[in-house]
């Protein structure tokens, strides 16, 4: 059973819809807290961040734009305050009429002979995005559109607060015209906005701003555990068998099979064992056509390589009659499979084994959803394409939905490639990767997530599968940052991939996570 998670693991792994961050607000101010007051604090932290990441001697015009509600409060003031800073500040208001609070904030902004626009925007060095936070539902065109498209030309720094004006909180879509930020500041708990890959050209680099919202105002909404979580470092280590009995032996430290490669695609079954042997599962045998032997004996010298019947094409034709497929602690099938061989995968499904299937055996069960129905549990491993082949009937517009309900409908744990990984199990629990670089955009990385991810599972029995799932993508994303940082983007191949599973392993923590992502956006 899972512990409940103390207040800053919550505040960092808690995803929050629209309607549950109103909840939690509402709960506040039934509470006491004055709007005014909560505003004041918030914007004071901003200001704090603005002021360490664009200093005034640096960047001394700053430019903000204001919206009606209180996302424009917020804006203005941080405006207030970094006027009375030192910076030459400068307002947007294409708005013509304010909330109350907003408006009082904008009547002291005038007192203070702030400079004002309604129709231009002036020339700043960075510029503050309050328009509109989360919970927008209505495209952003017109004046305003203009407004946001001369922002986004302009070229300058832009700090969006809570979400870029424009974008969607729930499916992170743009409704019209968007800001694309520089820096999104975040406001209380991450938005499912953050989560989702439409929304990644938008935000820049994201930050929570955390102003202390109770923990139990959070647990009252969300629970204890919510259902939506992010994948943080700490997480991913919970969930990794990096401890071990002093007396313990290969087969207790798990028992894996990989099913994969073909004449074409002999490279796919070397990474996904690369994968595996980096998992430290304890016995690894690979199951290949057998012209593949003398090719996998010298990559994986360890590694139990059992030749397998093949085609005139170079496929797996049969497993040779003395694999059981009852033994394994789990067993990865698809990498490099082809798409032929239907009836290995129908029985590598039939088994009692936790099943990993990706590529060509995700190909293959999309003709046979019914193969799904199963008792063991099966992680499917599919990228966007695959998914609309496995699920043609799910709307893909809001990522994170389409997955829990794929998950729903197939009874699996569906891993979601993408910037943003996202991983739902059967009763709809959801956990997305929010740490992603387009080095992995390479092929052959999803081979070695495969054979890392099957390697975890096989260790892990006892452990929650959506948990080592999690933490798999959460490994192999860290990974192609730590790598991208030692080699540029441009460096990281599948197979340098792999051989940095472990090394990236000994710097995993959220500032290693920050440094190498930094570097990728500079």
């Amino acid at each position: 059973m899972n512990p409940i998670l103390s207040r800053s693991s919550l505040i960092d792994r808690a995803v929050v819809s629209s309607a549950e961050m109103q909840a939690i607000e509402s709960r506040l101010f039934a509470a006491g807290m004055p709007v005014a007051a909560l505003m004041e604090k918030v914007a004071l932290r901003i200001v704090a961040r603005i002021v360490r990441l664009y200093p005034p001697v640096d960047f001394p015009r700053v430019g903000v734009l204001v919206g009606p509600g209180h996302n424009g409060g917020d804006a203005l003031v941080v405006a207030r305050e970094l006027h009375f800073q030192g910076y030459a500040v400068q307002l947007c208001c294409p708005i013509e009429r304010l909330k109350p609070l907003t408006q009082q904030h904008f009547d002291y902004a005038q007192s203070l002979r702030i400079p004002t626009h309604s129709d231009t925007l002036p020339d700043a060095d960075v510029w503050v995005d309050g328009l509109f936070g989360f919970g927008l539902n209505r495209s952003l065109d017109g004046k305003i559109g203009e407004i946001i498209d001369r922002l986004n030309e302009a070229g300058r720094p832009i700090v969006s607060l809570d979400l870029p004006s424009g974008i969607q909180t729930d499916t992170g879509i743009a409704l019209g015209s968007a800001v694309r930020a520089t820096t999104t500041l975040c406001l209380g708990l991450w938005k499912r906005a953050f989560l989702q890959e439409a929304a990644v050209p938008y935000l820049g680099q994201s930050e929570l701003i955390d102003f202390d919202l109770p923990a139990a105002d959070i647990v009252a909404v969300v629970g204890d555990m919510p259902w939506v979580q992010r994948v943080t470092p700490e997480a991913v280590i919970a969930a990794l068998p990096l401890s071990r009995p002093p007396t313990t032996h290969k087969y207790q430290m798990g028992n894996l099979l990989l099913v994969c490669g073909s004449d074409r695609y002999a490279g796919a079954a070397i990474l996904a064992g690369l994968g595996a042997r980096a998992s430290g599962v304890g016995m690894l045998t690979i199951a290949a056509p057998v012209s593949l032997k003398p090719l996998l004996h010298a990559q994986l010298p360890e590694a139990l390589i059992i030749p397998c019947p093949e085609t005139v094409a170079g496929e797996i034709q049969s497993l040779p009659a003395a694999i059981d497929l009852t033994q394994y602690s789990a067993i990865g099938c698809g990498c490099g499979l082809t798409p032929e061989p239907e009836s290995i995968v129908a029985a590598i499904l039939a088994s009692p084994c936790p099943v990993v299937l990706d590529a060509d055996g995700l190909n293959i069960v999309a003709g046979h959803p019914d193969w799904l129905m199963r008792l063991a549990p099966t992680i499917l491993t599919p990228h966007w394409g695959e998914f609309r082949r496995l699920f043609p009937a799910i709307d893909g517009a809001d990522r994170l939905a389409a997955v829990q309900a794929a998950a729903a409908q197939s009874g699996t744990i569906v891993l979601l490639k993408g910037a943003r990984v996202a991983i739902a199990d059967p009763m709809g629990h959801l956990r997305i990767n929010p740490a992603s670089t387009p080095a992995l955009a390479r092929g052959g990385s999803g081979d070695v997530l495969t054979g890392l991810l099957a390697g975890l599972l096989a260790q892990s029995p006892a452990t929650n599968p959506l948990d080592t799932v999690a933490a798999a993508a959460g490994w192999h994303a860290q990974t192609g940052l730590w790598a991208a940082h030692q080699r540029t983007l441009l460096g990281v191949d599948a197979q340098t991939l792999a051989l940095s599973l472990i090394p990236a392993l000994s710097g995993f923590s959220e500032k290693e996570l920050a440094s190498a992502d930094r570097v990728m956006l500079r």
